[in-house]
């Protein structure tokens, strides 16, 4: 009767499998049906947080195998109904030595001097015995609160005498429990499939474990995820995995904007090479692509910028090249050296004098650009160009020089023209001006310009160079019909989009420059959201490959955008996904904060050994991070696992109901 009520308190809890598992047990074993019983042996020695069994070689047959790093569970020999179903969790770690070891080797070298073809049964049965070390991974019990959920724990309450506990290799739907019980049934996503070892031969009539591995997206959301292992590896499918199931989950909520910088183009373009889906190819009307350079097959927007409209992010393009192209002309270094201020800036500064520099500045910026060819919109800039003088007709083209330096300038000419009322003539107004000021640099009408303004209009018009000619080839990255794409950009993650910035082929400086200024753009946005209250549900997600060039681990600035992320991202509701070969490569600070990991095969014994010390759940894996090499084969550690999942990643692929739409 005990028994009875005891079943039916647990029917709908996960645990009843236990129960249909020990039951089908019994029944194989009084039906004489060895090989389809999973036991796998006895428990030689118990402690908390190893257990050694003793196996034979028909129990390991009759299960499949007992491969290095499977999972196996102990349960008491007698559950009489004083406690509620429950099992201990181990993971094979290697064999161990058996009292009778010697004994055995032994009899093995006395064969083998005798070379016996055959062993007699009595002699098979004293060999076939041996012994497997085992780790403690906790136990998995009813949880005392909530009647029909499970608990585990990462340690034993308690653990008594070695022969009153039995070993079993997990069936499928025990395994499943194992794997996915602790994860939220809210938000699930499927992973991929079980795999227990890189080794996928099957014995004779039994089957390799078919179970799914499901995550919470939940776990990814707002927090830091690692992808580490070499290179052609699948890390990039896993990433794109894990941006399908934030889309597929978050979609009639929009409450998930992700940010992606794809340096190799793989995530907005397909690759028929590899037989690759991109993101946006599957998820079209859920993607937004910013590329540099437009693909004939990807629908995309252009990442550039309007070098006119957009003075600061251009003139740091440009510094950013010129440092890249090495050129060490002094003009060029102190042209390097100006830092312009934006158009939105000057309307905020209260001196006259400081607007009128800073609009001089910006406007000889222009008349750079114009000489060296970056188209422009002309209308457009005479409507947004920067007010400075207290005459409202002095605007856009002028620069604004005192009469009496422009009568000096033109003394040569025949009359002093009108001010400049166009590009054109704003270009020459300020070449005229800095021929003056090379043959006349003692003049009184010089002793107060503005350094940076020198500067510019040295390389505008220099004393011996090439002058604007230099920057030339850099026209590729601007447009004159481009807009403010950070702010569009911004917009979109707001709704729940997913953007995609295809840094393909890009200079290394190009992808260095967006994704500092995305990142910083995204991270203030989410600062300024936060401090009016109005951050809500939503998260933004970023996506970072070859992260040790943006969190490298020798890095002692701790103030960059990236260490800020690390630390302060997830009270602003911003989560990472970052990507790279090596863990020893990457931040401290940032390896820290990271909640999930998913490793792949490294071959340095020092990474796997950091790895190990980082996160504890690896320590049992470093043999098999080590050895295993196969593509998407994966150890995933997330929020909502204790312990870490061996895992073969799914193809990334849409889904059925997305390929018809």
């Amino acid at each position: 009767m005990k028994d009875f009520f005891n079943t039916a308190a647990l029917s709908d809890n996960p645990l009843s499998v236990l129960g249909d598992f020990l039951n089908n047990e019994a029944g194989n074993e009084a039906a004489g049906k060895f090989d389809e019983m999973r036991f796998v042996g006895y428990v030689l020695e118990a402690g908390y947080d190893k257990a050694t069994i003793i196996t034979s070689d028909p129990f390991k047959v009759a299960v499949g195998g007992v491969p290095r790093n499977s999972l196996l569970i102990m349960v008491p020999a007698i559950l009489d109904g004083q406690l509620p179903p429950h099992f201990t969790l181990l993971r094979v770690l290697e064999s161990a030595p058996t009292p009778l070891a010697r004994d055995v080797q032994q009899t093995y070298f006395e064969l083998q001097k005798k070379s016996m073809p055959e062993l007699d049964i009595f002699t098979q049965s004293e060999l076939q015995w041996g012994a497997l070390k085992t780790e403690v991974l906790g136990m998995f019990y009813p949880n005392p609160d909530k009647r029909k959920e499970v608990e585990f724990s990462g340690d034993l309450n308690n653990f008594v005498s070695a022969h009153k506990y039995m070993v079993y290799a997990p069936t499928d739907p025990l395994l499943d429990l194992i794997v996915n019980c602790l994860v939220p049934t809210d938000h699930r996503f499927a992973m991929g499939k079980l795999r227990l070892t890189e080794n996928r031969l099957p014995l004779p009539t039994k089957n390799l474990p078919n179970v799914d591995v499901n995550v919470s997206t939940d776990d990814f959301r707002g927090a830091r995820t690692a992808m580490f292992g070499k290179t052609r590896l699948g890390k990039s499918n896993i990433v794109k995995l894990i941006a399908q199931s934030l889309i597929e989950t978050y979609a009639s909520e929009n409450s998930v904007g992700q940010l992606i910088f794809d340096i190799n183009g793989e995530y907005a373009n397909d690759n028929p090479q590899d037989n690759n889906s991109s993101l946006k190819s599957a998820y079209s009307d859920r993607c937004t692509v910013y590329a540099l350079t437009k693909k004939e097959s990807t629908d995309s927007k252009q990442l550039k910028l309007n070098f006119y409209e957009q003075p600061t992010s251009a003139k740091s393009v440009i510094d950013e090249l010129l440092g890249l192209d090495n050129i060490t002309s002094n003009y060029v270094k102190s042209f390097m050296s100006v830092q312009l201020p934006s158009i939105v800036d000057i309307s905020s500064m209260e001196s006259v004098g400081d607007k009128v520099r800073a609009v001089r500045k910006i406007q000889c910026f222009w008349a750079i650009l114009s000489e060296a060819g970056f188209d422009a919109k002309e209308e457009d800039l005479r409507i947004k160009a920067p007010s400075a003088y207290p005459n409202p007709s002095v605007r856009a083209f002028n620069p604004g020089f005192n009469e009496k330096l422009r009568e000096a300038a033109y003394a040569e000419s025949d009359s002093v023209p009108p001010a400049p009322t166009t590009l054109r003539g704003m270009v020459n107004e300020f070449k005229i001006i800095n021929t003056y000021r090379h043959n006349n640099a003692s003049s009184e009408h010089f002793n107060e310009m503005d350094a940076d303004l020198a500067y510019l209009m040295e390389f505008l018009l220099p004393r011996s160079g090439s002058g604007p000619s230099i920057i030339t080839s850099y026209r590729k990255y601007h447009d004159k019909q481009a807009g403010d794409f950070i702010n569009e950009i911004l917009g979109l993650l707001d709704k729940g989009q997913t953007v995609i910035l295809d840094l393909g082929n890009a200079e290394p400086s190009l992808v260095t420059y967006f994704s500092d200024s995305l990142s910083k753009a995204v991270f203030n946005h989410q600062v300024d959201k936060f401090s009016n209250n109005k951050l809500g549900d939503h998260f933004v997600q970023l996506y970072f490959e070859e992260a040790h060039n943006l969190f490298p681990n020798s890095s002692k600035d701790v103030t960059t955008i990236y260490n800020r992320f690390a630390k302060e991202g997830a009270k602003y509701h911003i989560g990472m996904v970052y990507s790279t070969q090596s863990p020893t490569t990457v931040s401290k600070d940032l390896l820290a904060q990271t909640e999930n990991f998913f490793i792949a095969h490294l071959s340095s014994r020092d990474e796997v050994e950091a790895l190990a010390k980082l996160n504890i759940a690896y320590e049992s894996l470093r043999a098999d991070i080590l050895s295993a090499k196969k593509p998407g084969y994966v150890r995933m550690l997330t929020r909502s696992h204790r312990f870490a999942i061996p895992v073969q990643a799914k193809k990334f692929e849409p889904t059925k109901s997305q390929e018809t739409e």
